[in-house]
């Protein structure tokens, strides 16, 4: 099984030479992997039925799609009603460096309250506003990557881990706030001002998009941009107050922005019937990025498997037994993070681990976890719903993005030795 998943991982990092789209190599690794839990489960787990084993993961799997998908409508729906360019005339800086800064610091705070998730939709749409050039968005939607992966981990509702630890009991939300904060703080800025000293990228001013349509606002602009944000914003509050699992709230907030949709008034006599469709949910739903959804299915299938065959766990206690100190098992459980899911590595660690509420350990999981998936474009929620929506290449992102990711990363867990969780 473990090298099935690492002949299916060296498929979708050669994507391109290969010519085969990565959605398909990971679609057969998840199934492959199960299909070999399925001739050995006798020896697995005796008396599971292989049927019963995916449709428990199944469930864990189908949320997250489902959560994504209603994330990414919402988002559709309020870019077709051009919401998104109301905030892209809120800045009006044109350099290159402000601009980075900018949407940084917006994706690092906004993802703390929403998630690193929907954080990330909503920011690459925006981009998408303010810039015209694909290959300069692909740099943006990188850092956006690193400041909305880094912003989740400091708060239980940033990031699936640290909801897990803080639902486990393993972390409090004040105490989580007051020791995680500042390396997350730190595992943004130091990428960030390495790139705007070091690199070209973000030197010099933007060029103004060419098409000055994709700048027009429509009546129905702000109700919309409004609805939506409030609807993204009302997920993480549905969850505490109700207690159920995140996607019902997004799956809500989508059936509240899909029915204002239908009677909204764009206020502009000239559409055309087409025009008027490209403003329904139904077109905002076939924008969205399928391929992208069966490549995420495909890899949590494929972890979900490792992880029934005992393979994350055994790696997990191997690690504490060799490296001797926890902060160790938690460094390597971040860079771990970037190649396997990191919700399996965390919930190893829930289970391996007897330590009270609010230990480092827990706050260092909480930052390691959240923040080392950056470091490859797969190793994160965000990681691939931006592959998804820029179309970026694993190579490029590892060439371009994934040291300075690493290079922040290191310095976080710097803080965490020196200073303490």
């Amino acid at each position: 099984m473990i090298v099935t998943f690492v002949l299916g991982y060296i498929m979708i990092v050669l994507e391109h030479p290969l010519k085969i789209d990565k959605a398909v190599s990971a679609i057969f690794t998840g199934v492959i992997c199960w299909v070999i839990i399925a001739i050995h489960h006798e020896t697995i787990q005796a008396g599971s039925e292989p049927s019963e084993l995916v449709a428990h993961h199944l469930g864990e799997i189908a949320q997250i799609l489902l959560f994504l998908i209603g994330a990414m409508t919402i988002v559709e729906l309020v870019d077709s009603h051009k919401g998104f360019n109301i905030l892209s005339e809120l800045i009006t800086s044109s350099k290159k460096s402000t601009l980075l800064i900018l949407v940084c610091f917006i994706a690092f705070f906004l993802s703390a309250l929403l998630d690193n998730l929907t954080t990330t939709i909503v920011m690459v749409s925006l981009v998408r506003k303010l810039i015209p050039n694909a290959e300069s968005r692909k740099w943006y939607a990188g850092f956006t990557i690193i400041a909305a992966n880094a912003g989740g981990a400091w708060s239980p509702l940033g990031d699936v881990t640290t909801t897990m630890l803080w639902i486990g009991a393993k972390v409090s939300t004040e105490e989580l706030i007051k020791f995680v904060f500042f390396p997350s703080v730190i595992c943004l800025l130091v990428p960030m001002f390495t790139a705007l000293l070091f690199t070209n990228q973000f030197k010099g001013n933007i060029n103004p998009p060419e098409d000055k349509s994709e700048n027009v606002k429509l009546g129905s602009s702000r109700i919309m941009l409004i609805t939506g944000f409030l609807a993204l914003i009302s997920v993480p509050v549905f969850k505490t107050l109700t207690h159920l699992p995140p996607y019902l709230g997004m799956m809500f907030a989508l059936a509240v922005v899909w029915l204002i949709s239908e009677f909204v008034d764009p206020k502009v006599d000239v559409f055309t019937h087409e025009d008027k469709y490209k403003l329904t949910a139904r077109y905002a739903l076939s924008k969205i990025e399928i391929p992208g959804i069966l490549f995420f299915f495909g890899v949590l299938t494929a972890v979900s498997a490792l992880d029934t065959a005992g393979i994350l766990s055994s790696m997990a206690t191997q690690l504490d037994h060799f490296l001797g100190h926890k902060d160790y098992v938690a460094i390597v459980l971040g860079v771990l993070s970037a190649v396997i899911d990191n919700v399996p590595l965390v919930a190893a660690s829930m289970g391996m681990f007897e330590l009270p509420k609010d230990h480092e350990f827990w706050h260092f999981i909480a930052y390691s976890a959240g923040t080392g998936g950056s470091m490859l474009i797969i190793g994160s929620a965000a990681g691939i719903a931006a592959m998804g929506m820029e179309n970026i290449d694993f190579i490029w992102y590892l060439k371009k993005i994934g040291g300075l990711a690493a290079l922040g990363f290191i310095a976080g867990c710097i803080w965490f030795l020196v200073v303490g969780g």
